[in-house]
């Protein structure tokens, strides 16, 4: 019988690797750490992955995060792993996914560049991702790592059914989560709603209208990643004033810089808010309104099943 897969993570990323691991279909592995007086890293592979599944599992939420991972990745497979899974429940730089002037660099790209030169493993590199920002993310990756787009679509569909209980509408933050939204709510046997918004400046939209009769009804709403809640707010107060009796929010990616966070529970637009654990700075900000619900069975499923 073969050993089960050989976990290892960033250190920003043991939360998730301990939630894997209590599945009961993998092991843990170790990594020796500590720093140099001038800063520098001392990373040392402390589990022997010899012929070894191996999976490593770490976020490019910073660009020092994002090396530890490359790093971490290049150490494994010299150290024998024979098949090599890079699982970024949250791939970062969906602000620069693509150019709107000539000469910008095109961050989301060269990460991906980045990773894609990795050694492949004997049996095969792989990366797995999670609800991207921006599909086409995933065909940045070239060369011998193949990507997986992972759904969050279970978890984010059993978020909304808990907010919304037996009545509700499922609204988006713009138009551009229409189609996704609308799939979604069709699942759930439920109405979708969407608002439209002009743009004013690069950094400022105003919301002009709801696609959708919301008076006197349940509105959740679903957007794929929360960073200040900007637009979150936006179309909360779109709803409200459609007539919305309460409104509820769930995101897969939940980032919440600076005070964001509480300055979307004081706004007083939103009774609830769902995140999932795809980002620590969102387990480390559960309060009683921010609820988060883990990936890891999905995660799990996505590994074992060999896709």
């Amino acid at each position: 019988m073969s050993p089960p897969p050989l976990l290892f993570s960033t250190r920003a990323y043991a939360y998730l690797v301990d939630a894997l691991c209590r599945t009961g279909t993998f092991e843990a592995g170790a990594v020796e750490r500590r720093a140099f007086p001038d800063g520098e890293r001392y990373q040392r592979i402390a589990t022997r992955c010899d012929g070894r599944d191996v999976v490593l599992v770490g976020g490019t939420i910073s660009d020092t995060d994002t090396l530890e991972l490359y790093e971490l990745a290049c150490a494994l497979d010299g150290f024998g792993a024979a098949r090599l899974t890079l699982v970024i429940p949250y791939f970062g730089y969906s602000t620069m996914e693509r150019a709107t002037r000539e000469g910008e660099v095109v961050t989301a790209k060269t990460r991906a560049r980045l990773l894609s030169s990795l050694p492949a493993a004997s049996r095969g590199l792989r990366v797995l991702l999670l609800d991207l920002h921006v599909d086409a993310v995933a065909h940045y990756f070239e060369g011998a790592i193949r990507p997986v787009h992972v759904s969050g679509r279970p978890v984010i569909a059993a978020a909304v059914r808990r907010l919304g209980e037996s009545s509700f509408v499922l609204g988006c933050t713009d138009a551009g989560r229409a189609k996704w939204v609308e799939s979604l709510a069709n699942d759930l046997g439920v109405g979708a709603a969407f608002v439209y918004k002009r743009r004013l400046s690069g950094e400022r939209t105003e919301v002009v209208g709801v696609s959708a009769h919301v008076r006197g009804e349940r509105v959740v709403v679903y957007d794929d990643m929360i960073r200040t809640g900007g637009s979150l707010l936006s179309a909360a107060a779109a709803y409200r004033a459609a007539g919305a009796t309460s409104i509820a929010a769930v995101a897969t990616h939940g980032l919440f810089p600076g005070d964001s966070l509480e300055r979307i529970e004081q706004s007083g637009l939103l009774t609830a808010l769902v995140v999932t654990d795809s980002h620590p700075a969102a387990l480390s900000r559960s309060t009683p309104f921010l609820q988060v619900d883990s990936v890891a069975a999905l995660l799990a499923a996505q590994l074992t099943d060999g896709a």
